[in-house]
């Protein structure tokens, strides 16, 4: 059964059930997180979706109550993913080909983004490192030659089992946008399950924003920086195994960001000296597990 979470991108969504059809899966929910590009009146005219209709919750929000209706109805295997990638034909049929496999938990197509191969898999998570990434050995750069075991991947064509959800129990909806979907995978891995990378499982992956300017980027992206700022600080404070990493890891990170927006808001590149405050607020928010949806 499949989930799309979708909000304001009507043509994508349109492009990404067509393309989800002819996979075939049982049934197709679509959550519709107040779009108001008229997203809200095609879905209701569409055959054979279930549709759910609710207030921007976020992806996170977004993916937690199209987990819970899929599960309600019954699903054996949760086909998670945006309104931004397509899978090809025999995508479903090359993840549920590998579904028997003991203890599978999570399974992660491969994406492609303009013919090349797109990824933030990992193979393991780092707990006690404060100096390195949560995130280590990276899939990106590697090309498995068939399915192999990985520590985490993004909920863009994530294929999560019945078992999970009954042990695991929703994503967090809290997260809003990022680390929602790393939130999950680690709760899977230390249920013990395991999460597999399938590369002949395909899915295409929409690119934006490739003809701005870095300050222009920055400028669209900025409002998401203090979620991914307290996100990431919740993660490692969360799970880290030591001082270090629950608060230092993700000062150092906070740092970056203050350095640019620093640099760049003298002259208003990018970022301005009011955001300052918000990230550093953001990561308080995080290493005190505070979490929930920013007011503007």
């Amino acid at each position: 059964m499949a989930v799309v979470v979708t909000y304001n991108r009507k043509e994508l969504l349109t492009q990404c059930i067509e393309a989800l059809r002819r996979n075939r899966p049982h049934a197709i929910v679509v959550v519709d997180n107040g779009a108001t590009d008229g997203t809200h009146e095609w879905l209701d005219q569409q055959p054979g979706l279930h549709v759910v209709h609710q207030a921007n919750v976020g992806g996170a929000g977004g993916f937690h109550r199209g987990i819970q209706e899929a599960y309600d109805m019954g699903a054996e295997w949760i086909w998670c993913m945006d309104d931004d990638v397509r899978p090809h034909d025999d995508c479903l049929q090359r993840l549920m080909e590998q579904a028997r496999r003991p203890r599978l938990g999570i399974m992660s197509p491969r994406r492609l983004m303009q013919g090349q191969t797109f990824t933030t898999e990992f193979y393991r998570f780092n707990l006690t490192n404060p100096l390195r990434s949560l995130h280590l050995q990276p899939l990106r750069g590697k090309r498995p030659d068939g399915p192999t075991t990985i520590a985490g991947a993004a909920f863009e064509g994530l294929c999560i089992s019945r078992s999970v959800v009954e042990q695991v129990g929703l994503p967090n909806p809290q997260f809003f946008i990022f680390c929602d979907d790393t939130d999950y995978c680690l709760r899977t891995r230390l249920a013990g399950f395991d999460i597999l990378y399938v590369p002949d499982a395909l899915m295409d992956k929409e690119k934006f924003f490739s003809n701005d300017s870095w300050a222009q980027k920055q400028e669209k992206k900025k409002w998401k920086r203090p979620y991914q700022i307290r996100n990431t600080a919740y993660l490692n404070h969360h799970y880290g195994r030591n001082w270090a990493v629950r608060y230092v890891r993700s000062f150092n990170s906070l740092l970056g960001f203050l350095l640019t927006a620093a640099a760049t808001a003298p002259a208003g590149y990018g970022y301005h000296w009011r955001d300052i405050p918000c990230l550093i607020r953001a990561y308080r928010d995080g290493i005190n597990e505070k979490l929930g949806i920013y007011k503007k």
